[in-house]
């Protein structure tokens, strides 16, 4: 596996011959010693993607799309390795990496190569005599930094519209979870990205990535990950004015109405908040329950969230793996002791499981929270952990006041049969994604994306290509008659 940066086409040392172990989550062994980039490292990525951004913006986009579309086909011919590797260093099961995560980062490389070629500017209707025509050009070098919760996805959301649109990168994934996007750079020179376009740096957040936020050279950089380190992003791009986008925190409300399909609502509600170990920004975290069908819906829920199957994620029968690293699991526990401190009540989970054969590792048992308020801090705060924290409703309006009660604003989901109050609940929510009847689907053609503290732009879609390009407006006086302004 590959464990070096990835600068200029090549694999390559930090310049400082410093390394970081990156561990296997399910038993916090070594798998391998990562290089860790610093600022001459990034200076360096920088350059190499200068140096590589005329040829590769000027390019036909037809011929971008191409090598985009041959990496889609390069990921799924290396779909079991991507697979294994990326539950190996993150913790995901193995069922959710090779039903999921693979899959959904081939379909977006695709997405975007299918895209490169179709993405066009407009003509404006102006005054007489004057054709007046926008272009799409890329931004220049693109700084982009990825998350640890779901490294290879993420990788595929922030490179594929970059790239289709004529960007060059210098990407940096999370120093706990590079492996997966190492292996990406790799697929890329053998799909014939040109050297320098795609540079991936692994590295300290305090170091590589403050550096890529402050970076002259840098036209945009684009971020996921916490609230917290956001606001620094946006402080530390002020040097030279670059773009920004930010993919930030969430705290979902998943509003269960008394006339939803039960069986579906419950099965749904787990899938929100239980997959990847509830480590998602989109997660279904706070469960708001009409106080008629709460006790029903808890019964079933509660029982359904005692039954998954923790394990080793490279078991193929594992249905939720460990957090992602020691540090953060510590982090999901802390937050038992504030619920129970708050009057909070631990319907089932809250600690790790009994299993010895897991007592190495970062697991936390499916946690179900019964919290007092709306306000108090479980039902605030993001715990980006498998822990979902249960209120009820008596209507619509104040399950509205609970749904749109902090200030995070990313994804959200409801359930009824009642299509008006579908709608209308989806309007007034106040939330970037709302999901009705379901949680949590992507696509690469839907955009993707927050308001309030979850942040500002859109992966995915069109939206993508837009925060990846800026306009030019070009006008053209073809027969116009223009009088002179001096009349001399």
């Amino acid at each position: 596996m590959r464990h070096q940066l990835f600068i200029d086409g090549r694999f390559v040392d930090a310049a400082s011959g410093e390394t970081l172990a990156t561990l296997n989550p399910h038993d916090n062994t070594p798998i391998v010693e990562v290089a860790m980039a610093g600022r001459e490292d990034i200076d360096r990525a920088v350059a190499a993607a200068q140096r590589a951004y005329p040829a590769w913006s000027r390019t036909a986009a037809a011929d971008r799309g191409r090598i985009l579309l041959k990496l889609a086909d390069l990921i799924e011919a290396n779909a079991e390795e991507l697979a294994r590797l990326e539950s190996l260093d993150t913790g995901h099961p193995l069922r959710d990496s090779r039903a999921l995560d693979v899959p959904r980062t081939a379909a977006c490389f695709r997405y975007f190569g299918g895209m490169a070629d179709k993405f066009q500017g407009e003509t404006i209707p102006v005054e007489a005599g004057f054709l007046n025509y926008t272009l799409r050009e890329p931004v220049g070098v693109v700084g982009q930094v990825v998350p640890w919760n779901f490294p290879l996805m993420f990788t595929s959301w922030k490179m594929a519209p970059a790239l289709a649109a004529g960007n060059t990168i210098v990407m940096k994934p999370a120093e706990i979870t590079p492996l997966t996007s190492l292996k990406i750079a790799e697929l890329m020179a053998h799909a014939g990205m040109p050297a320098g376009v795609v540079n991936v740096v692994p590295g300290l957040g305090n170091v590589a990535g403050q550096t890529i936020a402050e970076h002259e050279g840098i036209a945009k950089v684009a971020f996921t990950g916490s609230t917290a380190t956001g606001r620094r992003v946006v402080q530390a791009s002020a040097g030279n004015l670059k773009k920004v986008q930010l993919e930030l925190g969430g705290k979902g409300a998943n509003i269960v109405f008394d006339d939803a399909n039960l069986a579906a609502a419950v099965n749904g509600s787990a899938w929100a908040i239980f997959h990847n170990q509830g480590q998602a920004c989109i997660a279904g975290s706070r469960l708001v329950l009409h106080e008629r069908i709460a006790d029903a819906f808890l019964e079933k829920f509660i029982a359904l969230a005692r039954s998954i199957k923790l394990g080793n994620p490279l078991d193929a029968t594992t249905e939720m793996g460990p957090l992602t690293s020691r540090q953060h699991r510590d982090r999901v526990l802390g937050y038992v002791d504030v619920a129970r401190d708050q009057g909070g009540q631990v319907l089932c989970g809250g600690k790790p499981p009994a299993d010895p054969s897991l007592a190495a590792g970062c697991y936390v048992e499916p946690t179900v929270v019964r919290t007092r308020d709306f306000r108090d801090r479980v039902a605030q705060e993001e715990v980006f952990g498998p822990f979902v924290t249960v209120m009820t409703f008596k209507d619509d309006d104040e399950a509205l006041q609970i749904a749109n009660g902090t200030d995070y604003g990313l994804g959200g989901g409801l359930w009824t049969r009642d299509l008006q109050r579908a709608h209308r609940i989806a309007r007034e929510m106040k939330s970037g994604m709302v999901w009705i009847n379901s949680y949590k689907r992507v696509n690469p053609g839907s955009p993707f994306g927050g308001v309030g503290q979850s942040g500002y732009g859109r992966e995915m879609g069109f939206d993508a290509m837009r925060e990846y390009t800026q306009v030019k407006s070009v006008w053209v006086n073809v027969d116009a008659q223009i009088p002179p302004w001096y009349s001399r």
